[in-house]
């Protein structure tokens, strides 16, 4: 059986993972495999350290042009405390994948809003905000807008917090700064922090506007995967025509998440409905930024 096929993953946790598992069989692929405009990925790089407690920067690019994603979400991108120095590459991964990273104002040594970074081949960002979530934790989301061959799609990508009480908050904080704007396809991917999909999961917050969000595909920990940590959500759903664990052996190693991908038809996607009054993110937490045009 094919390695790629071999470590699909898909549906509920634990038992169904380990019996497959057990058994040495795929359990499960999302999406009818046909061709599709767009490439979405999500990634939590882990600070570059792997598996092997090695700080790899390079690994982690290697992984990143496995990946061939149009449009990339990147988790733990900065370093933790310190000077909280960005610790990618930028240069070699325009250079080797054609991707730029969407434009923060401010962000002197640092590449991401609270270790979140969004990288794009081609589009057109009309706007950016960063948003810090509530919690013991220093969490954030982007939310950013963008113009991409396929038509028009808004982005948000977090990291959130390891408290499920802390993930209610921050889940309905992004819900209120992104669920005015409807009528615009939207994407939520990063790592989620929660594996749960019952009465207690933070993700039922989600539920409403991004679900239903029962299927699962284990992404965490990289080398024995069985906790759905990173998703990638979409509203309206018709929006994903397909979604996977990328599982490779460089990947099992360079962090301690594998990545998630999907593939998306903006122009299949069907309207959404309005969903709530007009977009509002936290007081103070909002900045816009000029369109970009990245010379690709």
């Amino acid at each position: 059986m094919p390695n790629a096929a071999k470590h699909r993953r898909s549906e509920r946790l634990p038992s169904r993972i380990l019996a497959a598992l057990q058994q040495d069989r795929p359990i499960g692929v999302f999406g009818s495999g046909a061709p599709a405009h767009m490439r979405i990925a999500s990634y939590n790089v882990h600070k570059c350290v792997g598996m092997d407690n090695r700080f790899d920067p390079d690994r982690i690019a290697a992984v990143i042009g496995e990946l061939g994603a149009d449009v990339l979400a990147l988790q733990e991108v900065d370093q933790r405390f310190g000077r909280r120095a960005g610790l990618i590459d930028l240069a070699r991964l325009e250079r080797e994948s054609g991707l730029v990273p969407v434009p923060l104002a401010g962000r002197s040594r640092s590449q991401g809003w609270h270790g979140n970074l969004l990288l794009f081949r081609k589009g057109t960002v009309r706007d950016v905000h960063p948003i810090s979530l509530p919690g013991v934790e220093p969490r954030g989301a982007l939310v950013v807008d963008i113009e991409l061959a396929g038509g028009p799609l808004r982005i948000v990508t977090t990291h959130l917090g390891l408290r499920r009480r802390c993930r209610a908050q921050q889940a309905r904080t992004i819900l209120k700064a992104v669920g005015a704007r409807a009528e615009r396809p939207t994407l939520l991917l990063g790592d989620l922090n929660e594996w749960r999909v019952g009465s207690r999961s933070s993700l039922l917050h989600f539920d409403p506007a991004f679900g239903p969000v029962t299927a699962a595909l284990p992404s965490f920990p990289a080398r024995f995967p069985l906790f759905a940590l990173d998703r990638i959500l979409a509203r309206p759903q018709s929006l994903i025509s397909g979604i996977e664990v990328h599982d490779t052996p460089l990947a099992r190693i360079a962090s301690d998440h594998l990545p998630v991908k999907a593939w998306i038809e903006l122009e299949a996607a069907a309207p959404c409905a309005p969903a709530g009054p007009g977009m509002m993110a936290p007081k103070g937490a909002e900045t816009r930024h000029p369109i970009v045009e990245p010379a690709i």
